[in-house]
């Protein structure tokens, strides 16, 4: 999905300065955020606070809608630079189109996973007969140096791994937890993983002592590490932690998502990301000159989206937090 923010603030990330030096629990407020003429979403990253969390640049969490006498989700075709999407849906279709080529329908349960790289556009619509909820959330991975101008891609698997205990079903989107693995490629050490959870669940996740965490719920409510977490926030974790107990009173589902502190510092505007503010001016204007460098969207049936105004003040690249 992209940022349809007409007035996208430029993000200045990365950096080891806002890393926890150990285990936190930090509860961080989701911001509503109104894309286009009817779709609201919850953001989640950037938040006030807090702005990566390893590699993971954007958090976007929407519905459930009823979108049964509606288009439902109408993405036009739009760039991307330097970062992988990562598509999650729990209810609902989506049409995925991208200047590769791609035309696919992805459904719940499975990992679309575009690379931009160099640089890509896509589309993402809910087909014409769809069904009555859209549930999903979108995320970014910001690219490291050695990869952020790689050739695009996009990847689209079903049948994820995972594995179950104690009332939970957990589903790998990216990374690997407990023996499971995504098929994923990540150009960083990351996790992100899909936590299902029946009511009365207590169980103990394995993290990796070396990684910062987040979790957020995707629905219903849950405790980690007796910190209640409701739909709307994030629970950032911090670093040095071996485990993270996670209860549900009642059924619920929730979104954990790690990786190594990510030193690089980048600049995130609208859809890209870059390294300087004179690079991300750059992209916006070959988007808007039709420049070759991100390719055509076949077979979507409109206008692509057009570039925001860039903001009056130079782009730079700082720190984690605000």
């Amino acid at each position: 999905m992209s940022n349809l923010d007409r007035r996208p603030p430029a993000r200045e990330l990365g950096g080891l300065e806002g890393t926890a030096a150990g285990p936190v629990l930090d509860l961080l407020p989701g911001k509503e955020v109104l894309l286009g003429e009817s779709t609201r979403v919850r953001r989640l990253l950037p938040t006030l606070g807090r702005r990566l969390v390893g590699a993971w640049a954007f958090v976007d969490h929407y519905g459930p809608d009823d979108i049964a006498s509606s288009p439902g989700m109408q993405v036009p075709p739009h760039p991307h630079t330097g970062l992988q999407t990562v598509s999650w849906l729990l209810e609902g279709e989506v049409h995925h189109r991208d200047s590769l080529g791609s035309d696919t329908r992805i459904h719940p349960g499975e990992l679309a996973l575009m690379t931009a790289g160099h640089g890509i556009a896509h589309s993402e619509q809910s087909p014409a007969v769809h069904p009555r909820f859209l549930h999903g959330a979108q995320l970014w991975v910001a690219l490291p140096e050695a990869a952020r101008d790689t050739a695009p891609a996009f990847a689209h698997h079903t049948g994820l791994a995972g594995f179950t205990s104690d009332g939970l079903t957990a589903t790998v989107l990216m990374g690997s937890l407990g023996g499971a693995t995504s098929p994923g490629t990540a150009h960083t050490p990351l996790v992100g993983v899909d936590l299902d959870l029946a009511a009365g669940a207590d169980v103990e996740l394995p993290l990796e002592p070396g990684f910062e965490y987040a979790l957020l719920t995707s629905s219903g409510s849950a405790e980690v590490e007796d910190v209640p977490l409701e739909i709307g926030a994030m629970l950032y974790l911090g670093t040095g932690r071996r485990r993270v107990r996670v209860r549900a009173a009642e059924a619920s589902r929730l979104l954990l998502l790690g990786g190594e502190p990510f030193e690089e510092r980048i600049v995130m505007w609208w859809n890209f990301v870059g390294r300087t503010g004179e690079e991300i001016t750059g992209y916006a204007e070959q988007w808007t000159a039709e420049d070759q460098r991100f390719g055509t969207v076949v077979g979507y049936d409109g206008d692509r989206l057009a570039a925001p105004p860039l903001p009056p003040v130079p782009l730079k690249a700082r720190g984690r937090v605000r």
